[in-house]
């Protein structure tokens, strides 16, 4: 936990915002089919980081919880969220190995994947619950830098949701550019 928390803490404090503080392109594009298919408002924000996904859930209207391994992650989470006058509950968790108690309508996990966690995070959905998942993709430049075991691979993303009893919405692999993503709507059966 340690080494990955260290890491973390000194990229979140190494800039005033890591990835920025607007929402994910695809969470903002996808709000309105969310806030529709939703059977409720209890979110759940897989590696928060600095809460810009979790904020802006909170600003239409969800009850989130956000998780993340860094505390300077949270803390900048925690003020966005009282700048945005909105309530958020961050934790501070290390995901490997975390049980998920709670039973969410929503759930979105961006720019971060453990493949074990996927099987967690679909038993925590409630009937018809959505699932959002967006992360990166291997490609020939990111494998120089990035360790293997948390890029996916083409089609593998369809491949990891396709056993569990629901429907992909939703999904698409974006190959070009310096970060190549998998994009993925799924909806528990009800």
């Amino acid at each position: 936990m340690d080494t990955d928390r260290i890491k973390w803490n000194q990229r979140f404090g190494s800039e005033d915002s890591f990835l920025g503080e607007r929402p994910s392109p695809f969470l903002a594009r996808e709000i309105g089919r969310v806030k529709q298919l939703a059977p409720g408002m209890a979110a759940l924000d897989i590696a928060s980081g600095e809460g810009r996904n979790s904020v802006f859930l909170a600003q239409h209207g969800f009850r989130v919880t956000a998780l993340d391994i860094s505390e300077v992650g949270i803390a900048k989470g925690m003020r966005r969220a009282s700048e945005a006058g909105v309530e958020v509950e961050f934790r501070q968790v290390d995901l490997d190995g975390y049980h998920i108690g709670e039973r969410y309508d929503l759930i979105i996990n961006f720019n971060f994947l453990l493949r074990e966690l996927i099987p967690a995070e679909v038993a925590a959905l409630h009937p018809g619950g959505l699932l959002l998942f967006d992360t990166i993709m291997a490609s020939p430049q990111l494998l120089a830098g990035h360790n293997r075991d948390y890029l996916l691979g083409r089609g593998e993303l369809h491949r990891l949701f396709e056993p569990y009893d629901g429907t992909i919405l939703f999904e698409e692999e974006m190959e070009e550019g310096e970060m190549p993503t998998a994009r993925l709507m799924f909806r528990k059966s009800e």
